[in-house]
Formats: structure tokens, C-alpha cells, sequence
């Protein structure tokens, strides 16, 4: 039995958010997603492809036709508000009917529909079925990193105002060759790092003032967006290095926050060194040992 755990808000916004090339949510078996409240609450609205929880007349949770327990890498619980494994209620009783079969824990989302909702309005939607192709064409937002402050993606992220009014982005940090002049039009404040993803390129020498730019707009109450061409390495090296430079931690610890955020991203040799150089600047110790697997 693989149990039962409690997954916040953010997390589930970034499990629907990732993306290899297109959606993850378009793979079969990637994300199931419960929704145990009432079907009227449920067709009223709900999360962005959840399936309503089904039960037969012995009280025995009906899972859908196409979905294996036992092959999902994640399978998320929601009710109206549980915000505890030990509250009692639909979402928990689900989730535990999951785990029997499950070889990945149970999450069952903390503060339930009304917590995620408040949070990402957007992601509310009263659809049922997607088909494949509808799963594929989904554009996935931009990984949140601090809770309603600080967001790392993609270009194409990046010019989409649809999404800057959503996140409430105010300013950008451009880590990529693209000209800041595509983002005239925009009302972002943009800092720019025009570096090329490439191990000799000096990426070290903008953390400093790419920190305290990023810095001054959380402090206003400004929501910013680090990206780079593809949102993989550029843009994941410099918000490592922001992690270690804002909350003093190491870089083993950054790279795991970042890493749980968006389960791809990958700086290049270059900036992992050069990230240990920046915690060793920062902490005034190395603490992180590159040289080990996964670095």
C-alpha cells in the first residue's frame, strides 16, 4: 500500500504545468485527477481535466475504463476543503482506495477545490472530455517556483499576455539571444541576459544584479517571470542561483526546489560550475559536490 500524502496548491499547479515538447497531461499515464465532490459542485466547475469520483451501490470508488492505478505517476484527490490526512470526508476516503492499488503515494490536495481555485481561477473549467489531440494542444504556464511571486518558462510563455494578466507578472528576466524589443508592447519590466546556452558562456557575471533586480519587484509586490529559449537550462541556472542568493540555501537544496518545479530542467556543465562558484560567494563555503550524479 503506497499510502496517502498531502499535496499543496503549488504543487499540483506545476504537475499539470509540465511539458516535454507538449503536455504531459496528454500522457495516459502521467496524472489522474479526482474530483470527490458532488456532481453538481463538480459540473458547476473544476480543475483543468478532472474526472468526477463515481461510486457503486456497495460504496466501492468505479475508477475510470481507460485509467491503470497501478501505472500512475501521479493520482491527486480533491474535495471542497480537506486540509489534513486526518480529516474525514470524500477526498480521504478515495485517496485510500487508491493507495490499495497504487505504487506511487495518493496526494490529496490541501484546502481542496476551494484553496486551488482561489489561487488559479484560470485553471477552473466546467469540460469533461479532452480528446488526445485537445491534451497535446494544452499550453502549460509557467512553473511557479515562490508561491505568487516568482515563475521560470518558456518564450513562448513569455510573450503571451493572456498569461502575464493571469500570474499577474510585472516583470521578466530575459536569460536568451531574443532582443528585449519583442517585449515593447508589454507592460513588464524586462532585465536582460543575453547569453547563448553554451558551457564557455559567462552567465556568473549578471547573478548579481539579475538578484537584485528580481529582488526590488517581489519587494513591490511584483510577480516576475525568469525564461530562456526553451526553459530548460538557462533560465533554471539563474533561478537556482536567485534560491541560493534569497533564502541562503545551498546549492544541493536550490537545485532540488527547482528540480521538483519542473522535472527537466537541466543547466549545462558551464553553469553548474559556475553555480557552485556563486554558492561558494554567497554561503563564503562549497557545500554542494558537483561532482556527484545528477549534477
Amino acid at each position: 500500500m503506497a499510502g496517502m500524502v498531502l499535496c499543496e496548491a503549488t504543487e499540483l499547479y506545476n504537475i499539470i504545468n509540465q511539458d516535454i515538447r507538449v503536455s504531459r497531461l496528454s500522457e495516459f499515464n502521467y496524472l489522474c485527477l479526482i474530483d470527490a465532490r458532488t456532481k453538481d459542485e463538480y459540473n458547476e466547475s473544476h480543475v483543468i481535466t478532472a474526472r468526477r469520483a463515481k461510486w457503486d451501490a456497495t460504496g466501492r470508488l468505479i475508477m475510470p475504463a481507460d485509467v491503470e492505478v497501478e501505472s500512475l505517476r501521479y493520482s491527486v484527490v480533491y474535495d471542497s476543503n480537506t486540509c489534513s490526512l486526518q480529516d474525514s470526508g470524500p477526498a480521504i476516503e478515495c485517496a485510500d482506495t487508491l493507495a490499495k492499488t497504487s505504487r506511487h503515494p495518493v496526494h490529496v490536495l490541501k484546502g481542496g477545490y476551494e484553496r486551488f481555485s482561489a489561487l488559479y481561477p484560470f485553471l477552473r473549467t466546467q469540460k469533461i472530455l479532452y480528446t488526445l489531440q485537445e491534451l497535446e494542444n494544452l499550453q502549460p504556464y509557467p512553473v511557479e517556483i515562490l508561491l505568487g511571486q516568482l515563475y521560470m518558462g518558456d518564450y513562448r510563455q513569455a510573450i503571451n499576455q493572456h498569461m502575464h494578466k493571469q500570474l499577474k507578472l510585472r516583470a521578466l528576466v530575459n536569460v536568451s539571444e531574443v532582443a528585449s524589443d519583442v517585449f515593447e508592447s508589454s507592460a513588464c519590466a524586462v532585465f536582460r541576459i543575453p547569453v547563448a546556452d553554451s558551457i564557455e558562456m559567462d552567465l556568473y557575471g549578471f547573478f548579481e544584479k539579475a538578484c537584485e533586480f528580481i529582488n526590488t519587484h517581489l519587494n513591490a509586490g511584483s510577480a516576475v517571470l525568469i525564461f530562456s529559449s526553451h526553459g530548460i537550462s538557462r533560465c533554471s541556472a539563474l533561478t537556482i542561483a536567485f534560491l541560493i542568493h534569497h533564502l541562503k540555501s545551498t546549492l544541493m537544496e536550490s537545485w532540488a526546489h527547482v528540480l521538483k518545479c519542473k522535472t527537466n530542467m537541466r543547466p549545462n556543465r558551464g553553469f553548474v560550475r559556475q553555480l557552485s562558484d556563486w554558492e561558494l560567494h554567497t554561503l563564503g563555503h562549497r557545500e554542494t559536490d558537483i561532482a556527484e550524479p545528477g549534477y
